[in-house]
């Protein structure tokens, strides 16, 4: 697919669920290739999750000290 800077801005979000879908959108300055819009390369490792204490709390978390006394 092709398009110019201007319709590039105007439909940027539509341009971009098309680059998703895995198209590739060629962006020209009149008849002047300027850009390639592609889907960027997935990042390595586990993607973080908010709230996602995995590996965060050490395994001494629920032991209780040796003078501590419930209590009543």
């Amino acid at each position: 697919m092709e398009v110019t800077v201007q319709e590039a801005k105007t439909h940027l979000s539509r341009l971009l669920r098309r680059v998703e879908a895995g198209e590739s959108v060629l962006i020209r300055r009149g008849s002047e290739p300027v850009a390639i819009l592609v889907r960027a390369p997935a990042t390595p490792g586990r993607r973080r999750i908010w709230g996602d204490l995995t590996g965060a709390i050490g395994p001494e978390f629920d032991d209780l000290p040796d003078d501590f006394e419930p209590h009543p």
